[in-house]
């Protein structure tokens, strides 16, 4: 078991750097876009909560390649990775025209936004600059599962740690102007996030072409167009890992759309304890994303027996940590609201609401862990059912039933702001749940040779090399 939990977390660190680096870029953009102007800042909240949604169910999609290199790196099958990697660089090339449009042209998203004119055409302009580097940031995000499958997960960090200390010059040239360049405020912020992304997707193409690691898998050694079979199994696998990814977008969104109603000191506080679940969760996230590369892994080496158990670590690790920062949070919940704002009555709508995140993070540290272990499995289709109906159905629904007190006859400390919370809650622990039991079901090793499922005939026929991945841990 210290074997297992020490290759995990020797995964596991780099993402979580990785995704705080990336957590700070919003803060820094917020930050120094709310110095520009207030109707700049604006515009910042409302496209990117529509960025998000697009970006994100898009670049879910490409999530595809990592349990499909993961098998096959596992199995000893590198020269064959380099094929599934063009195609997913064409995969990349036809979401890039999707996510191209709805940002370059999002009027009609605005409109349904119901948003004054004057902060229609910010947003608007925000948008449009974005749109120009989706291509690049769907490119990076295929050299991210790559480096994740086949354990190297240190280049990307390096390069997202790389950007975070870009991203500040840049940010203050454009946002406020200098040398020439006007000041743009909240597109400015967009134009050095696409640069940004411009030059993270050469960096990641030039690592793939000349690093040793990413050489020998040969991507560029040769040209193909995209083939129907592979673009069909990236597909099916992908989409729902997207339609997840949309589905916990939209229900946080609204989530956060009805809690408006509730007043500008409430929404306040709904968006501390918002932001502190986000940086909660990069811990099951990172531990999440290390377990389902091992695992796939261990399957692509016809090792179900290991790979369970390595599925299983990885959730205990991540429930472990849940447990410490639960703790933690519950013990310096005053504290720590009190360093997002002075505002006493802000404080006081946040401290019920921290209170029920710590909580909730229990749940969400084993559904996120579980749900990547499953990946791992190349099982994506359950676990976006299960969301939908318990994110959307228990989550947002359950969530209005009881903040509107639909009933009439709920107690006050079940309504408003904390109602839905509470519903959120409720939502989680049934996805963590459903997938747990689900995961224990499937990944028995007995019920996977019964069933002849592809993520064991993935890899035949092949004799695994022993332990072909530990040589390779970044």
């Amino acid at each position: 078991m210290f074997e297992h939990l020490k290759r995990i977390a020797t995964l596991a660190w780099p993402v979580l750097i990785g995704q705080l680096a990336i957590i700070a870029f919003g803060v820094l953009d917020t930050a120094m876009v709310g110095r520009y102007s207030a109707l700049d800042l604006a515009s910042l909240g409302l496209g990117n909560s529509i960025f998000i949604s697009v970006y994100l169910g898009l670049s879910g999609i490409l999530i595809a390649l990592m349990p499909i290199a993961g098998h096959l790196f596992g199995a000893g099958r590198a020269d064959e990775i380099g094929h599934e990697v063009r195609q997913a660089l064409w995969l990349a090339a036809g979401l890039s025209v999707i996510g191209v449009a709805v940002l370059a042209w999002p009027n009609a998203l605005l409109r349904l936004a119901d948003a004054p004119p004057e902060l229609a055409g910010r947003t608007a302009a925000y948008l449009r600059i974005l749109a120009i580097g989706v291509p690049a940031g769907l490119v990076f995000r295929v050299f991210n599962s790559l480096s994740t499958a086949i354990s190297r997960p240190r280049m990307v960090m390096t390069l997202q740690l790389v950007d975070l200390a870009i991203k500040v010059p840049l940010n203050t040239w454009f946002i406020f102007g200098g040398f020439g360049v006007p000041a743009l405020g909240g597109p400015g912020s967009a134009l050095a996030t696409t640069l940004i992304n411009y030059g993270s997707a050469a960096l990641g193409l030039y690592l793939i072409a000349r690093h040793a690691e990413y050489r020998a898998l040969g991507v560029f050694e040769r040209f193909c167009w995209p083939q129907i079979k592979h673009q069909i199994a990236l597909l099916k696998l992908g989409v729902p890992m997207g339609l997840s990814y949309l589905i916990e977008v939209t229900s946080y969104t609204f989530m956060a759309i009805f809690i408006t109603h509730f007043g500008t000191r409430v929404l306040a506080g709904h968006q501390i304890a918002a932001n502190l679940g986000a940086v909660l969760y990069m811990t099951p996230l990172s531990i999440g994303i290390a377990t389902s590369t091992l695992v796939s892994q261990k399957l692509g080496a016809r090792e179900p027996v290991q790979a369970r158990a390595l599925g299983l670590h990885g959730i205990q690790l991540a429930g472990v940590m849940a447990v410490v920062l639960t703790t933690l949070v519950l013990t310096l919940r005053r504290q720590i609201v009190s360093a997002y704002t002075p505002d006493a009555s802000v404080i006081a709508a946040a401290l019920p609401l921290v209170t029920i995140v710590a909580f909730y993070h229990l749940f969400d540290a084993i559904q996120c862990s579980t749900a990547f272990a499953l990946r791992g499995y190349k099982i994506t289709t359950v676990p976006t059912i299960i969301y939908a109906v318990a994110l959307w159905g228990v989550g947002l629904g359950g969530g209005y039933v009881l903040g509107f007190n639909v009933p009439g006859t709920l107690p006050a400390f079940f309504t408003g702001a904390r109602g839905f919370w509470f519903a959120n809650l409720a939502s989680l622990a049934i996805a963590a749940v459903a997938l747990l039991v689900y995961w224990l079901r499937i990944s028995h090793p007995a019920h996977r040779y019964a069933s002849g499922h592809p993520s064991l005939q993935s890899a035949e026929p092949h004799v695994a090399e022993p332990h072909v991945a530990e040589r390779h841990v970044d």
